[in-house]
């Protein structure tokens, strides 16, 4: 099956328009969020999609692929009108949607969910060998070293991402979206991902991608579609636009400065201290301190141990040992509640896995970390519309309706009431994994300056990101882990990308040492 996970278009088609969007409005009750976009996917090419959150995006290819239906407007596949009642008829007529929420059966294994609802049969019973085999040809595409037999919930979030990929080039797609698909890979898997998105373009696949990463746009994409607020602002050639061109189509203005301006102060007072902190089989011997307003940064490649230290020093983890200081003085923390109490709060990285109560409004979503605030027996529901009222203006959180559901809310509305919910409990020191993952460049740019003003009124902040730009752009220190260690903290002139990859990949440092000015 080396090829067999994708049609081979005619090379003479290569260009033809394979699907296309005209005059596309939807609206959900009385909130339109698309207003006569029109869209031409072309065979053999890659075809971006650009917006900030809330743009329209993800309904426009929900629409392409049959998830949604359009409140006017329509669809042509080649060349001739076309309706799909839903994404299975979508699919048959080879239009595959990869969503940016991962949609796999976490009970089921890998093999089982490449081909659910399309099992492979040898006469009445189920043909698990070819199954197995045809699984593991396309993890093996994707260099990705899964086991077909591996169960979905066993497995780390990037390499649920592969599979997806995986069960999408099953699919034999003519018509291919993305929506999202490396916000959660590492550099190496989306080379890989590039690599197969070029095989494919080259087979003649039409192909959409959606993505905030503008290198990525740069790097992989022939047309771009920009949309604002619901609207076709432009297609250009992406040879034509330069990365801060795109930026101000998105965003309709000129993003004069991304980070926030700060001035760190390193001989602030200490208010954590963390000392020779294990997690068994993950992090071992950590130490470090975090000063008054300032940014610690913690760098490091996927399985450095970054996320399981935080949650360690807030008690979501079991430490093996170690200690942790507040303000100079020991103190315990065992669960979400201790670090609450010594005013420390954490801002997780999977907002829609536990961050948010995504069936659920805006308003117990925020208030859900700060109830004590609402009542002791009976919740105070005016208060409650009030903190809401002040959240939403505070954090420019943009709904068309407050009673939606959550998890109708684009990512930066949903990253921006993640952090009014975290920030509702009056913490002093925030530590934030991942803070705009998956989030337009807008939205960065608010979140950025949001930090800065927590350190401007002596709050203090761990982050953790995985885009280099970010870390050095709001980091007035950088932690750098490999292998559970803590390799070096970076600061002046040793903070730059170079010594971070250096440290990262255990090329320089040890645990404990440290870089200074």
């Amino acid at each position: 099956m080396t090829d067999a996970a994708v049609h081979a278009v005619d090379p003479d088609q290569e260009g033809r328009v394979r699907l296309s969007g005209r005059q596309i409005c939807k609206s959900f009750g009385s909130a339109q969020v698309l207003f006569d976009v029109s869209i031409d996917l072309h065979a053999g090419e890659v075809h971006a999609l650009l917006g900030e959150n809330g743009a329209g995006k993800s309904t426009l290819v929900k629409i392409l692929s049959g998830y949604h239906q359009p409140t006017s407007g329509e669809l042509i596949l080649d060349q001739a009108p076309v309706s799909f009642v839903d994404s299975e008829v979508g699919e048959g007529h080879g239009v595959i949607l990869i969503h940016q929420e991962l949609n796999l059966a976490e009970q089921l294994t890998v093999e089982e969910n490449i081909f659910l609802g399309r099992e492979i049969k040898r006469g009445w019973f189920l043909d698990k060998a070819t199954m197995r085999a045809q699984a593991q040809e396309l993890l093996d595409q994707l260099q990705c070293d899964v086991d077909p037999r591996a169960r979905i919930r066993d497995l780390a979030v990037s390499d649920r991402q592969m599979v997806e990929i995986a069960k999408a080039l099953s699919k034999k797609a003519d018509i291919l979206i993305l929506d999202e698909p490396t916000a959660v890979l590492t550099g190496r898997e989306v080379e890989i991902l590039f690599d197969q998105i070029r095989r494919l373009r080259e087979q003649g696949v039409a192909i959409l991608y959606i993505s905030h990463k503008l290198d990525e746009i740069k790097a992989i994409a022939d047309r771009v579609t920009v949309l604002r607020d619901g609207r076709h602002i432009t297609t250009e050639t992406v040879a034509e636009l330069e990365k801060d061109d795109m930026a101000r189509l998105m965003v309709g203005r000129d993003i004069k400065q991304m980070f926030p301006d700060r001035v760190p102060d390193h001989s602030a007072e200490i208010v954590l201290s963390v000392r020779d902190v294990c997690v068994d089989g993950q992090v071992r011997d950590a130490s470090f301190d975090l000063r008054r307003g300032e940014v610690l940064g913690f760098a490091g490649i996927v399985g450095a141990g970054r996320t399981a230290l935080m949650e360690a020093i807030i008690g979501l983890r079991e430490r093996s040992s170690g200690r942790i200081e507040r303000n100079g003085a020991p103190v315990k923390i065992n669960s979400l509640q201790d670090a609450k109490k010594c005013g420390i709060a954490y801002l997780t990285k999977d907002r829609k896995g536990s961050g948010l109560l995504l069936n659920m409004d805006m308003r117990p979503n925020l208030t859900l970390l700060a109830l004590e605030k609402f009542g002791r027996v009976f919740i105070d529901r005016k208060a409650e519309e009030a903190a809401l009222e002040t959240a939403i203006e505070a954090f420019d959180i943009r709904a068309a309706d407050r009673k939606s559901k959550v998890g109708d809310f684009s990512g930066g509305n949903q990253q921006k009431l993640l952090l009014a919910k975290v920030m509702e409990t009056d913490p002093d020191i925030v530590i934030i994994d991942e803070p705009t993952r998956g989030i337009d460049i807008g939205t960065k740019s608010e979140i950025y300056h949001f930090i800065g003003d927590l350190t401007d009124r002596g709050k203090s902040v761990i982050l953790l990101s995985s885009e280099m730009p970010e870390m050095l752009g709001l980091s007035d220190r950088i932690a750098v882990m490999a292998g559970g260690r803590i390799t070096g903290i970076l600061m002046g002139d040793g903070r730059n990308e170079h010594e971070i990859m250096r440290h990262a990949t255990g090329i320089s440092g040890k645990q404990g040492a440290s870089v200074h000015e």
